[in-house]
């Protein structure tokens, strides 16, 4: 399986309103429950006002488009990182799984995976 990193700098946060956010942005994941509305996006295209907000991620995706059926991919990155004791913010859109690390974690991480049979593209 290949991994992409993405050669940017995101922020999580969280925000009031919809209106807040800037939807021509390159990159960025909305979304919204009963208790917060949040926000990962480039640090450079994080809104002035949040409620909170943490810098300092780096991102990598699964390439390709993932079928439904298929079970435990997350799971198996995850693992991984996790014996790497690497956190990670996970986001899923309909084609793939986006992996968020810290940025003093994120080249650790890539050679996890790299160690462990992904390919880095």
């Amino acid at each position: 399986m290949q991994i992409q990193r993405l050669d940017c700098d995101l922020t999580v946060c969280k925000v009031r309103s919809f209106n807040d956010i800037n939807t021509d942005s390159e990159l960025f994941f909305v979304s919204r429950t009963d208790e917060e509305i949040s926000l990962v996006c480039l640090t450079s295209d994080t809104p002035q006002q949040t409620c909170e907000r943490e810098d300092g991620w780096k991102a990598f995706r699964i390439c390709g488009t993932l079928d439904f059926s298929l079970i435990g991919i997350l799971s198996k990155i995850t693992d991984i990182l996790a014996k790497h004791r690497i956190g990670v913010f996970a986001v899923s859109t309909f084609n793939t799984d986006y992996i968020l690390v810290k940025r003093e974690n994120f080249e650790k991480a890539l050679s996890a995976l790299s160690e462990s049979g992904y390919e880095m593209i």
